[in-house]
């Protein structure tokens, strides 16, 4: 598609804020004022249309297609997803270790166990360990606890914590990001979320395909967390 717009500006509603594309204000893809709660967002969503060039590339709307989700699917259904991503701490990659005698449990316990128990002492719950890959089911009032935690995030926090969850394959991992202050410490969580993945690439050698996706899935990772930090400034 050619770029049709020359003027972008931001304008302060009702509500929030909104881009503008030559004085009118955008839309969501599903029809709906595309409002955001803080200027910060703003100016990112305000950034991805002046980047464009002359032909409009759809894959560099990061910030707009977490926005559109926020807007049309994650505030009218919160309870819907936060009951969604409760499956993930029930089958949390952190609660899944190598067997005692293995290398990798080590490491698993070096790194994964202070999370772990970081995230039981905020939230105020016991998270039940496993070595091998039997499912062990966690305690219902625990996964009680997370759920009421995520279905109090707003939208736009909550479409970010789905979106660092589904990529880590831990819900330990997104809420832990959702509630962190810096880039280095997301880094860490993403780090700790691919420690089996890096492991596996340092023993059996790396794939440049393979290692291409881990790299696009960490800048996914970092773009979620950065949304909802620009949805609370």
């Amino acid at each position: 598609m050619k770029r049709f717009y020359k003027q972008v500006d931001l304008r302060q509603e009702d509500g929030g804020w909104q881009v503008a594309l030559d004085g009118r204000g955008i839309k969501t893809q599903a029809g709906s004022q595309q409002l955001v709660p803080t200027e910060t967002l703003a100016k990112m969503l305000a950034a991805e249309w002046d980047d464009q060039g002359q032909e409009i590339d759809p894959a560099r709307f990061v910030f707009r297609d977490l926005t559109d989700y926020a807007i049309d699917v994650v505030g009218p259904g919160i309870a819907a997803i936060a009951a969604k991503l409760v499956a993930y701490g029930d089958t949390d990659t952190l609660l899944y270790r190598a067997d005692p005698d293995e290398p990798l449990y080590a490491r698993q316990q070096e790194v994964w166990e202070p999370i772990v128990a970081g995230f039981e002492a905020r939230e105020g719950i016991t998270m039940v360990r496993a070595s091998g890959i039997m499912h062990k089911a966690q305690d219902k009032a625990a996964l009680g606890v997370l759920k009421e935690k995520l279905a109090a995030l707003d939208g736009f926090a909550l479409a970010g914590t789905e979106s660092m969850t589904s990529l880590a394959a831990s819900l330990i991992i997104g809420l832990s990001a959702t509630g962190s202050e810096t880039e280095d410490e997301v880094s860490k969580l993403w780090d700790a979320a691919n420690l089996e993945e890096e492991w596996q690439a340092d023993l059996w050698g790396r794939d440049e395909e393979a290692e291409a996706g881990r790299t696009q899935r960490r800048e996914a990772f970092l773009n979620a967390w950065k949304f909802v930090r620009a949805a609370r400034s």
